[in-house]
């Protein structure tokens, strides 16, 4: 497992607040209810039967997001999400790294609203952390399902 040791700009001087942060690299954006965020978050790693640590979500924009892609993992392509663990679970610590103009177009592709394709995508990140892959059928299959089930949690808050 290859690990990230990141250190963005301005955004980590001050010591984070919680153990689940949100910041942002190259884009204007702050999520909506970032408490009722985290609160859900924690409960996505506690259903895993995992302990969280720290998760930070960096949300940025295509070309940051690419740079990122090209320079640690080699790959040339546009993504929505990057996960950077820094612990095997069941410790939960990592970056999550999010495209918001790859949320925007997804959701428009898919036919979603912004906020349910972040979400969506901000799950898959977390459970990324918590062991689950996504590289064959079955790993998205079921991959697929958690992020399902983390979108009920999220509603039925």
């Amino acid at each position: 497992m290859e690990y990230f040791d990141f250190v963005a700009g301005d955004s980590f001087d001050e010591e984070a607040e919680y153990p689940i942060n949100f910041f942002a690299e190259d884009i204007d954006f702050e999520p909506d209810a970032p408490e009722k965020l985290r609160k859900w978050v924690e409960k996505i790693i506690l259903t895993e039967n995992c302990n969280l640590n720290f998760v930070n979500y960096i949300f940025c924009t295509d070309d940051y997001l690419l740079a990122l892609n090209q320079e640690h993992l080699q790959h040339d392509t546009l993504t929505d999400i990057i996960t950077f663990p820094y612990q095997d679970p069941p410790e939960i610590e990592g970056d999550v790294f999010i495209s918001i103009e790859r949320i925007r177009e997804n959701a428009h592709t898919f036919q979603v609203s912004f906020e349910r394709e972040l979400y969506r995508v901000m799950a898959h990140g977390v459970l990324h952390l918590c062991g689950f892959g996504d590289k064959t059928p079955e790993e998205k299959a079921q991959m697929t399902e958690k992020e399902d089930a983390a979108l009920g949690m999220w509603e039925g808050m």
